[in-house]
């Protein structure tokens, strides 16, 4: 406890000199913030940990003390798109029973992700990952894959309710519309995020999922 005299005799720092000291995991989710901040960018070059550092006013070592490598701060943004993809997902189709309706309201929420999260879209398409270990590829695969592996079961629903026809294939469509999505995220990535990735959207689905 701080008596009257104990303030007299020890002032506190002032406002503009005092350094505040974050709280635990806020320095972590600041890194990341920064370095998602930084792929949004123009220009589109590799980030380097010095100009990461730079960026929020640390050392190099001080990112090392949160993350051991640059891949294990991808791997963060990585975790990040993962949870909140299928997060997202598996609360659609709790709420939806409309397998159809569930795939439009999917390929909405992956392109709406895209347009608000750009810098996770170079992640994303591999653009970021390039020149960085492999693994990081290797998990954005694996990520695209349980997308496509969600949206199959959902047009796999549709042929079973009679909402598509019993000769369909499941894999084919999931695998087109999949590659629809990824075309959108690459276009609008390449665009300098001028393209919206939602573009004619609604008149495309009905191509491709009915």
């Amino acid at each position: 406890m701080v008596t009257d005299s104990d303030s007299a005799d020890s002032p506190s720092p002032s406002k503009s000199t005092a350094r505040v000291r974050p709280k635990p995991g806020e320095r972590r989710l600041q890194i990341l913030q920064m370095l998602a901040t930084m792929l949004q960018e123009p220009g589109g070059e590799r980030i380097t940990t010095a100009a990461l550092a730079a960026r929020l006013d640390v050392s190099e070592a001080a990112l090392y003390r949160h993350f051991a490598s640059k891949a294990q701060m991808f791997e963060g943004l990585i975790q990040f798109i993962e949870q909140t993809l299928f997060g997202l997902i598996n609360q659609i189709t709790a709420q939806e029973p409309d397998p159809l309706r569930q795939l439009r309201s999917i390929a909405q929420m992956l392109l709406g992700f895209a347009e608000h999260n750009p810098g996770m879209t170079r992640v994303l398409i591999g653009d970021a990952l390039v020149n960085e270990h492999d693994r990081l590829q290797a998990r954005i695969n694996q990520l695209v894959d349980r997308v496509e592996a969600s949206v199959r079961q959902c047009f796999r629903g549709a042929i079973e309710q009679g909402q598509l026809a019993a000769s369909e294939d499941a894999a084919s469509r999931a695998d087109l519309l999949v590659a629809y999505v990824l075309g959108r995220w690459m276009r609008y990535a390449k665009s300098g995020f001028k393209r919206a990735p939602a573009e004619g959207l609604e008149v495309q689905l009905r191509r491709l999922v009915g």
